[in-house]
């Protein structure tokens, strides 16, 4: 009964035996391979255009290298409040832009508000040396809380970026998820919406350690080669993460993963709706599910078994929780059984 994050989970046995059979023989260096070159070009067929693509370890690394390749001198990106570039990669993106911010954009369900956003973006004049330059917006899909940007709200703060000249970063940690739930292409959910840089994440869906920074307009990320190399993210043996994606996109099965771990979400969801002890916090939308229990039950399922968090409420919607109460964030992923559903949900009553 393991909920705590979908990067709990190993590795798709597909996968694993792709790694396994890259393992043997040569194979040129630092993403100069005959594999590294298909898997590129898998990915312009992705996207329906010609993309430029970086093999990077983490999502972190995705999105911190993401801004620096747009970084500008007194450099400050938007974000929401609770984005996970700004409260939980421990500085990295400040540290790899050399000292860019990041500025918080208050919004209810875990994203970004228009109104909000143009809002902090006119806090910073041009030429108004003091308070710096703005330089990029980042929108995270799936949210840190599971919730989904829709194809008319990426397009909207798209448009503030396309005013303000800024570049439209998207987080997509949860990139399949989101995307099997909206029912949605790559190119849909990305450049068709007005999005101009991607962290494409493999990590969570399945693979071992693949993640991918994906530039719709490779004149963008011109200089990330070296930015790249200088972050120590360029692999020698960069066929390990190449294999991956080999694996990962075949046949769908990176779609395939993500839609039975947002079933598995959707088990879940249902069995805490029937619930008397339980009651869902609000509506998910991919394969994250947050509830409200008594402070004693959580505790009480922990103690038998229950592998999850207890999470921080959204600041955002004050009033979430009684004095007594917790939220607590369930995860399903790729390698989560109905079987392991149903126990919890018994436990949970």
């Amino acid at each position: 009964m393991n909920f705590a994050s979908d990067n709990w989970a190993g590795a798709h046995p597909a996968i694993s035996q792709r790694l396994l059979e890259a393992s043997t023989g040569f194979s040129a260096p630092y993403g100069t391979s005959a594999l590294d070159r298909k898997i590129e070009q898998r990915f312009n067929e992705l996207f329906e255009r010609e993309v430029a693509v970086y093999f990077v370890s983490t999502g972190t690394a995705a999105n911190s290298l993401a801004l620096a390749a747009v970084n500008r001198p007194g450099g400050v990106s938007f974000c929401h409040r609770e984005a996970h570039m700004l409260e939980d990669e421990c500085g990295a993106p400040e540290f790899f832009t050399h000292g860019a911010r990041l500025a918080p954009v208050d919004g209810e369900d875990g994203k970004i508000d228009p109104n909000h956003l143009i809002a902090e973006i006119e806090r910073f004049p041009p030429n108004f040396v003091h308070v710096g330059q703005p330089m990029a917006i980042s929108i995270t899909q799936a949210t840190e809380i599971g919730t989904l940007y829709k194809p008319d709200e990426i397009a909207a703060i798209a448009e503030i970026a396309k005013t303000y000249g800024l570049p439209l970063h998207m987080d997509g940690a949860r990139f399949a998820n989101a995307l099997v739930a909206l029912e949605l292409t790559p190119a849909e959910m990305t450049w068709k919406r007005g999005v101009d840089i991607v962290s494409f994440g493999g990590t969570k869906n399945g693979c071992w350690c693949a993640e991918a920074l994906v530039f719709m307009n490779p004149e963008l990320g011109k200089d990330l080669p070296f930015i790249r190399k200088r972050a120590a993210q360029l692999f020698s043996k960069s066929r390990f993460i190449a294999c991956q994606f080999d694996a990962y996109l075949q046949d769908g099965l990176w779609l395939h993963l993500a839609r039975h771990a947002n079933a598995m979400a959707e088990r879940l969801r249902e069995g805490i709706v029937s619930s008397k002890r339980a009651k869902l916090a609000w509506h998910p939308e991919a394969n994250e599910v947050f509830c409200i229990l008594d402070k004693a039950h959580a505790d009480e399922l922990q103690k038998k078994g229950a592998v999850f968090y207890q999470w921080n409420p959204p600041r955002v919607g004050p009033g979430l929780l009684a004095q007594h109460e917790v939220l607590i964030r369930l995860v399903t992923s790729f390698a989560t059984e109905a079987d392991q559903i149903d126990q919890f949900l018994e436990l949970l009553g």
